[in-house]
């Protein structure tokens, strides 16, 4: 048993959207995630501790790795699988090899939020340059950013998002003290899209 450690993120992504997994699918270094499956986020401290989950995960259940991510602060792993049975498998092996529950994770707190109206060519040129995944803002879209702490939390909310509106994805990142995530389109569909991502974040049950 880990002892100590801090259990940041634990989400389960029941339906990976289309361009949520192809985003995904070029940053991961490990099996590649594909749409339609469901996949298992968890950041935690120590960050070393996903070494040894990740193990006993995998020797417990057939769900893929994505990642294991291990930086200043935290560390990520990442599961998937077409058979959501083995993904709740997956994620209570590591639940139980660290002694903790779902209710121990952290609950997603939002750190700010904005929405750009008519966005400017120059400042959507800007974004376009910094942005290495995803699609690109074309002047005269609406642009929501989120970010969210802890940053895996990031994840579900870019997922729900496309679910529910006819956004694109600019871009996202689960990694580092805050996850942040760009979507543009229409008023109308990106201001859809948010209310979705909030109801979602706050739904989530966790200690403060």
């Amino acid at each position: 048993m880990i002892e100590e450690m801090d259990l940041r993120t634990f989400i389960i992504i029941d339906s990976m959207q289309p361009q949520y997994a192809a985003i995904t699918g070029t940053v991961v270094k490990g099996d590649i995630a594909l749409a339609g499956m469901c996949q298992l986020y968890i950041e935690l401290a120590p960050g070393s501790a996903v070494y040894e989950l990740l193990n006993v995960a995998l020797k417990q259940a057939n769900a893929k790795p994505g990642f294991q991510i291990v930086e200043r602060e935290y560390g990520e792993l990442e599961l998937h699988s077409f058979m959501p049975e083995e993904l709740k498998q997956a994620g209570q092996a590591i639940l139980s090899a660290c002694g903790k529950t779902i209710s121990d994770r952290r609950k997603p707190r939002i750190v700010s939020e904005q929405i750009i109206s008519n966005v400017d060519p120059y400042q959507a040129q800007l974004i376009n340059r910094d942005n290495r995944y995803g699609s690109i803002v074309v002047p005269g879209e609406t642009l929501f950013i989120l970010e969210v702490e802890p940053a895996a939390y990031i994840s579900i909310a870019v997922n729900e998002a496309e679910k529910s509106s006819m956004t694109k994805i600019i871009t996202f990142d689960p990694v580092g003290r805050y996850g942040r995530m760009y979507i543009s389109g229409t008023e109308s569909e990106v201001r859809n899209a948010r209310e979705t991502v909030i109801e979602v974040l706050e739904s989530i049950e966790g200690r403060e």
